[in-house]
């Protein structure tokens, strides 16, 4: 997805205040941003995609937390905690 088709999709998620797709797509902002090496930006994208995923009750909220404390950003969150 192209940086300005990914703008226009956080958009439209946050104004339907969509969380599974917020994370969805922070997630992807992240990777994205990693992958170009930019860990700052990479973390940053993470830190919403984390907060959208444990709204939505996602499981994908372990992986994210993971991520972020691979990069010093993050504790490690307790599986109890995150349900």
């Amino acid at each position: 997805m192209q940086a300005a088709a990914l703008d226009r999709a956080l958009l439209q998620a946050h104004a339907v205040g969509d969380p599974v797709a917020l994370a969805r797509l922070y997630t992807l902002a992240g990777d994205l941003a990693e992958a170009r090496g930019d860990i700052d930006a990479a973390c940053f994208y993470l830190t919403h995609a984390f907060v959208f995923a444990l709204q939505a009750g996602s499981a994908d909220s372990g992986t994210l937390n993971h991520r972020l404390w691979q990069h010093g950003r993050e504790e490690p969150c307790l599986q109890e905690h995150m349900t």
